[in-house]
């Protein structure tokens, strides 16, 4: 039983697993296309955020040191918190739970577009799929701590009596 539980853990977490395997392979000096398509999208997050807030977020032009530590972070993110999932531990999952939390609404950013466009359906369609993912972490999270743990307290063995 124990097998299949880790089994399904390593099948589940193979979706992280080789897309930060995918980005580390890209990345290269400048962050690689990863960099590249992710630029557009923090223009875009950082007009929404000063529109709705005020706060004024700095241009990219300006991050492009950042932008490559920021796709590090995610590779690192990922690798790590796969690592500890495949093993069982929900610190593990936490750490997958926040990436997705913070990088499902940058990434699949299907609410800047109409809803007849093509693009629309296709990042309508990979945000759900990570907000699949998103759920199946926190069922995981939920179910760790659910259980209740072993004690590991010594039976005394029971004296004799004839």
């Amino acid at each position: 039983m124990a097998f299949l539980s880790f089994l399904g853990r390593l099948l589940f977490v193979s979706v992280f697993i080789l897309s930060a395997y995918q980005e580390f392979n890209e990345f290269g000096v400048d962050g690689g296309p990863a960099a590249k398509l992710l630029k557009p999208k923090i223009n875009v997050l950082s007009k929404h955020v000063a529109a709705q807030t005020g706060f004024q977020v700095p241009h990219v032009e300006k991050l492009l040191f950042q932008m490559k530590q920021l796709i590090l972070g995610a590779i690192i993110m990922k690798a790590l918190g796969s690592l500890l999932f495949v093993f069982g531990s929900s610190f593990g999952a936490s750490i997958l739970l926040l990436h997705q939390a913070i990088s499902a609404p940058i990434l699949y950013d299907f609410y800047n577009y109409e809803a007849d466009k093509k693009e629309f359906a296709q990042l309508f369609v990979k945000f759900t799929q990570s907000l699949a993912l998103l759920g199946a972490l926190l069922f995981f999270i939920g179910m760790k701590n659910s259980m209740p743990r072993r004690s590991l307290k010594k039976k005394t063995p029971k004296a004799k009596t004839n």
